[in-house]
């Protein structure tokens, strides 16, 4: 199964685990499990229209997945997936 590491600001929506194993082939249906999973976290993933938020990248291992095959990134069983959302703040 695919591990997808939860950072720890969205932890609050998956019952504060740090990590989730989803059976997927490939990103989108990665996100796809965990949304299904913890149906308050998708809010934070996904716009209206279903797709990955601006503000959120997506890696697989080290390589974000817009250098890759973005959602269609094939997965294995031993993938690491880490999401990380955008931290605003600070002073202009």
């Amino acid at each position: 199964m695919a591990r997808i590491i939860i950072p720890t600001p969205l932890r609050k929506f998956t019952n504060n685990q740090s990590t989730i194993e989803v059976e997927a082939i490939d990103i989108r249906e990665s996100i796809d499990a965990l949304s299904s999973l913890y149906p308050d976290l998708k809010k934070q993933l996904l716009d209206d229209t279903g797709e990955i938020r601006k503000f959120v990248r997506i890696y697989l291992g080290d390589e974000d997945i817009k250098v890759l095959n973005n959602e269609r990134t094939p997965v294995t069983d031993d993938a690491v997936i880490s999401i990380v959302p955008a931290i605003a703040g600070g002073l202009a």
